[in-house]
């Protein structure tokens, strides 16, 4: 990928950076951006070289949403076409955030400027969120008419519980990173020069045990608020049973028992 186009990986010290990269337009999420965005969650999924993945963006903004000049395209199309047509697109839009919900390493947005609409969605589809100090989030959606259709509805009652996440959906207002904090919608606020050392960094830190195993458990905890205790039990100790037949394990039982004849 060259810095043209409207999606940037890059790969350092295991830590994929996935940057949105349309700054003249707020990094907002058209078409073409997010088929790249599925192939780059893609390829990233099962490159061994990529431990964790960072989501930014280009600019001063992390994301605006939904590209209202596609908004405006898919309107202009015959009345007949128009629900069909937002049908197929949905369908992208879901697999862009279901690839990086599912994705299957630790995975941080580092949230610069404005996460609106369907950029918050993307936000909050990641196993973490470390805002800059100038970050702000809003539910934008009811501006435009729309509800959140990009996780938001299932992500944000998840991090800030139900009524405040009906709240923030209703009223779209603009919630600054401080706030954010204090109704646990993001891990970390970290000035805005830190913003990128400080996610990969992270990133790095989170991602230096198994992967096998961080994969297996992030599988497991992002179903535990739809699953019974018998069930999270059932499904761990599926996950186990992998984990018992992976080379890491074995490599780590050996080293501590050679340590321990020490």
């Amino acid at each position: 990928m060259t810095d043209e186009t409207p999606i940037v990986l890059t790969v350092t010290d295991g830590v994929a950076t996935l940057r949105l990269n349309r700054p003249d337009r707020r990094n907002a999420i058209d078409d073409a951006t997010r088929a790249l965005m599925i192939d780059a969650l893609e390829n990233a999924a099962v490159d061994p070289a990529v431990r964790a993945l960072v989501v930014t963006g280009t600019g001063t903004a992390f994301c605006a949403g939904g590209d209202v000049r596609g908004m405006q395209q898919r309107l202009s199309a015959p009345q007949e076409d128009v629900a069909f047509n937002g049908w197929r697109r949905q369908g992208r839009t879901h697999r862009a955030v279901a690839l990086l919900h599912n994705f299957p390493k630790p995975t941080i947005a580092a949230v610069n400027g404005a996460a609106a609409g369907l950029g918050a969605d993307v936000a909050l589809c990641c196993d973490f969120i470390v805002a800059a100090e100038s970050a702000h989030f809003t539910m934008s959606f009811i501006a435009r008419g729309l509800i959140p259709d990009g996780g938001g509805m299932y992500f944000l009652p998840r991090r800030v519980g139900l009524a405040r996440a009906k709240e923030l959906v209703f009223s779209g207002r603009r919630v600054g990173a401080a706030e954010a904090l204090t109704m646990n919608m993001v891990e970390r606020v970290v000035p805005d020069g830190e913003l990128l050392p400080a996610s990969e960094g992270w990133a790095r830190e989170l991602s230096a045990g198994s992967l096998a195993s961080i994969a297996l458990a992030k599988s497991v905890m992002d179903r535990t608020f739809e699953m019974s205790f018998e069930d999270v039990l059932a499904e761990g100790a599926k996950a186990q049973a992998m984990c018992y037949t992976t080379g890491e394990h074995r490599a780590s039982v050996a080293a501590f028992l050679a340590k321990s004849k020490k």
